[in-house]
C-alpha cells in the first residue's frame, strides 16, 4: 500500500498538483489512523492532506479511482450458455466464415470474455499507449485500442451474421435477444478498454520525473502524448533541430556535389589532350527539391503537422519552392501565410483559421480540390508530400486523384506516424495509399520527423 501512495502522490504532481513533502508524510499519519478497510475514509484522508487548492480536486478524483480502485468493468454474460445446440452449431459455422481477428473478437462478446492482461499490453505497445503519460488523451487511446481491435468491422460482422441467422429460421425475437446481451458484452470491453487506459497513463505519470522533461525526452515522446507543456518546448526547439539538420545536409551535399558522370562535358574538356580522358567532368546534382506538402490539421494529427510545417519552412533555404496546403473537410494554401512572416504565428494562424474537429476528416475531397485549382503546382521536379494517418472518415478517398498525383510527380512520399499495424482498420485507407507511394515513412515522434526530413533532402 505505501508504494501505492507513493506512486499515486508523483501521479497528483505529474498532474499538476502542488503536494510539499511534508504534506506527503501527512498523508500517510492520517492514512494510519484513520485505516484502509473504509474505502470512502480512506480517499477522504487522502484528499484532505493532499488537495490544498480546489483546482486540484478534478485531477485527485480522476487519479484516486485508477490507484485504489472504482467502478468494476460491468461483467459480461455467456451468450453461448443458453443456447441450443443447434443454435450454438449454426452460430460456429458462420463464424468460419470470418478471418481469425475478427472470429476472436466475435468469439468474445458471445462468450463473455474480457482481454487478457497479455492482449491489453500488447495494444498498448502497439497503439504507444506505454508512452503516455497524459489523462486528456485517455479516452482517445481508448478508441485507437477499440481501432486496432477493428471494432467497427466486427460490428458489421455481427450484424451479416444476425442476418444469416434470420434466414436460417431464428425467431426475431431471439435474434433481438442475442443482438442485446452481444451489445452489453461490447459495452463491457469498451469499459475495460477505457479503465486500463486510465490505469497505464496513471502509472505512467507516477514515473514521470519530477523535473520538466528534456529536449531528448521529448524527442522521442509520441506527438498523441505531448502536453501543451510539452509542445511550447519543442516549439522553442524546432529552429535549433532544424540548424543541425541543416549543418548535416549542407556538409553531405558539398560532399556529394560532382554528381554524375557528363559524358559530353568530358569528351570536350579533353580535346586539348587529343582526346585522351585526362579530366573527368561530372553534372551537378540539383540540390533544392520542389516541395509540396499536405497536411492533416485535424485533432489526431494537429501536432505532427504543425512540427513537420515548423521543420519545412525553418529549411526553406534547401528548397527550391514549397507550395503548403492544410486540410480537415476541406483544403486551403497556406503558403502567402508565411510570407514575411515568422513560421509559429504562421502556423498559429492557420491552426486558429481550421479549428479541429473529430471525425470530420475528408482527404478525398480535399485531393480533388487540389486537382481542380493546384494542379499545375506539380511536375515532374516536384516531391509530393503526404503528411497524414490515411483516416478518411469513410468517405471516398479519391484513388484516382492520387494516382494521378503520382504520375505528375517526381516523388510521392507520405508521412504517418501510425504504425503499419493499424493501417487498413477502421476508416483507415492507408493500405490503398500505400501502394501509389515511392515511400511511406513512420513518424510517431518528433525525433522520427526529423530523420524522415533529413532523408528527404537528402535524396536526389
Amino acid at each position: 500500500m505505501e508504494d501505492r501512495m507513493i506512486k499515486f502522490i508523483a501521479a497528483l504532481r505529474a498532474g499538476g498538483v502542488r503536494i510539499s513533502l511534508a504534506e506527503s508524510a501527512d498523508a500517510f499519519t492520517a492514512i494510519d489512523r484513520v485505516g484502509v478497510q473504509t474505502r470512502e475514509s480512506f480517499r477522504l484522508g487522502l484528499r484532505t492532506t493532499l488537495v490544498k487548492d480546489a483546482t486540484g480536486l478534478p485531477v485527485f478524483d480522476e487519479l484516486f479511482p485508477l490507484f485504489f480502485g472504482g467502478d468494476a468493468t460491468p461483467p459480461m454474460q455467456d451468450v453461448m450458455d443458453d443456447m441450443s445446440p443447434e443454435e450454438a452449431e449454426a452460430i460456429a459455422q458462420l463464424l468460419r466464415m470470418f478471418n481469425e481477428q475478427l472470429r476472436k473478437l466475435m468469439e468474445k462478446l458471445l462468450r463473455g470474455e474480457q482481454l487478457s492482461q497479455e492482449e491489453l499490453d500488447q495494444l498498448a505497445q502497439l497503439t504507444g499507449l506505454n508512452r503516455a503519460d497524459d489523462m486528456q488523451y485517455k479516452d482517445w487511446y481508448a478508441q485507437r485500442m477499440m481501432r486496432a481491435l477493428r471494432f467497427k468491422e466486427v460490428q458489421k460482422a455481427l450484424k451479416e451474421m444476425s442476418e444469416l441467422l434470420q434466414q436460417m429460421g431464428m425467431s426475431k425475437q431471439r435474434l433481438d435477444q442475442l443482438q442485446q446481451l452481444v451489445q452489453a458484452n461490447q459495452r463491457a470491453l469498451e469499459d475495460q478498454l477505457s479503465q486500463f487506459a486510465g490505469q497505464k497513463i496513471a502509472e505512467n505519470m507516477s514515473e514521470r520525473p519530477p523535473d520538466e522533461a528534456g529536449l531528448d525526452q521529448l524527442m522521442n515522446r509520441p506527438f498523441q502524448s505531448l502536453s501543451d507543456r510539452d509542445m511550447d518546448v519543442l516549439r522553442k526547439e524546432v529552429r535549433k533541430l532544424a540548424n543541425r539538420l541543416r549543418s548535416r545536409i549542407a556538409l553531405r551535399q558539398k560532399r556529394a556535389k560532382t554528381g554524375q558522370l557528363d559524358a559530353k562535358a568530358t569528351i570536350r574538356a579533353n580535346l586539348k589532350h587529343g582526346g585522351v580522358p585526362m579530366e573527368i567532368v561530372h553534372r551537378d546534382h540539383r540540390l533544392k527539391p520542389k516541395l509540396v506538402v499536405i497536411c492533416d490539421i485535424s485533432t489526431s494529427m494537429r501536432y505532427c503537422s504543425e512540427l513537420m510545417l515548423s521543420l519545412v519552412y525553418a529549411l526553406q533555404d534547401l528548397i527550391t519552392k514549397t507550395h503548403a496546403f492544410a486540410f480537415i473537410d476541406h483544403l486551403e494554401y497556406i503558403s502567402p501565410d508565411f510570407t514575411n512572416s515568422d513560421s509559429n504565428k504562421a502556423i498559429e494562424a492557420v491552426l486558429q483559421r481550421m479549428p479541429p474537429g473529430h471525425y470530420s476528416t475528408d482527404l478525398g475531397y480535399s485531393l480533388n480540390d487540389f486537382k481542380d485549382h493546384y494542379l499545375d503546382t506539380v511536375d515532374q521536379r516536384t516531391t509530393f508530400l503526404v503528411v497524414g494517418d490515411g483516416r478518411n472518415n469513410y468517405n471516398d478517398p479519391r484513388i484516382d486523384v492520387m494516382q494521378q498525383l503520382a504520375r505528375r510527380s517526381r516523388r510521392l512520399i507520405w508521412i504517418n506516424p501510425e504504425p503499419p499495424m493499424l493501417w487498413g482498420s477502421g476508416d483507415s485507407d492507408m493500405l490503398q495509399y500505400a501502394p501509389l507511394c515511392n515511400s511511406v515513412v513512420m513518424a510517431a515522434t518528433l525525433g522520427e520527423l526529423a530523420q524522415a526530413v533529413d532523408q528527404l533532402l537528402a535524396e536526389p
